[in-house]
């Protein structure tokens, strides 16, 4: 005689929860997978792969001339210091380097990362930030080296607290800033919070590639970054 099973309610319910729970494991495993990363902001101009990790996620394109950069009317009320109003600057010196360059203007690329200079003799002014000796960090950037030879940041991270940075500005005014800072930092672990957020004072940030260079990667690994503040003003009004 052919003995016929029957399903039991306590199986179905026991098929079930083994069932949910092998959904749940499938989505767990699925969400613990690595995303793709969104690629470098570089200074992927330099045919030696002198790329600067640079994302200026804190701080949004202008919309309005140069007006209302980053988050500035959140502090406008602690403002600090000697400030300018917004004009473009037009050159950047170091002179403890013996550095005098011509200011490019550096946008954002498709990924919305900061642009980079096309040569080595160039720095360029992050235009989506403040511009330097107005409210906020002025950014601006240049490579370490080219083709293997020294650019015009090639000695940017030899500077020390209390060093000078003139730029000038097309209002005719030169912005004197005094170094207060010199970091190195990892490009995974840029600080992009401190380098484009919010600041009380007018400031300035110089960033050039530094550290390893990867030569697989065809990549400095770091981030030289010089942080200031204005000091004083020279020319017209000042």
């Amino acid at each position: 005689m052919l003995r016929t099973s029957r399903w039991h309610p306590s199986r179905l319910v026991k098929a079930s929860i083994a069932i949910g729970l092998a959904i749940m494991g499938t989505v767990l495993v699925w969400a613990a997978l690595p995303r793709p990363s969104a690629p470098d902001s570089a200074l992927v101009g330099a045919p030696d792969g002198d790329s600067m990790s640079t994302s200026p996620s804190t701080s949004k394109p202008a919309s309005e001339g140069h007006s209302a950069r980053g988050n500035e009317r959140d502090v406008r009320d602690k403002v600090t210091g000697l400030v300018l109003p917004e004009s473009d600057p037009v050159a950047v010196s170091i002179p403890k380097l013996g550095v005098r360059s011509k200011l490019i203007h550096l946008g954002r690329d498709k990924y919305g990362s900061m642009e980079v200079p096309q040569n080595a003799a160039s720095a360029g002014w992050f235009s989506g930030g403040a511009a330097p000796g107005a409210l906020g960090p002025a950014v601006i950037a240049g490579h370490v080296t080219w083709d293997g030879a020294p650019a015009v940041f090639h000695r940017l991270g030899t500077l020390r607290p209390g060093d000078r940075v003139a730029v000038a500005r097309k209002d005719g005014r030169t912005a004197v800033f005094t170094v207060s800072r010199v970091d190195r930092f990892s490009k995974s672990r840029f600080p992009s919070k401190a380098v484009y957020g919010a600041i009380d004072h007018a400031g300035l940030r110089l960033i050039t590639c530094g550290g390893t260079y990867d030569a697989a990667r065809h990549r400095y690994l770091d981030n030289v970054v010089v942080f200031a503040r204005l000091q004083a003003v020279r020319g017209p009004g000042g």
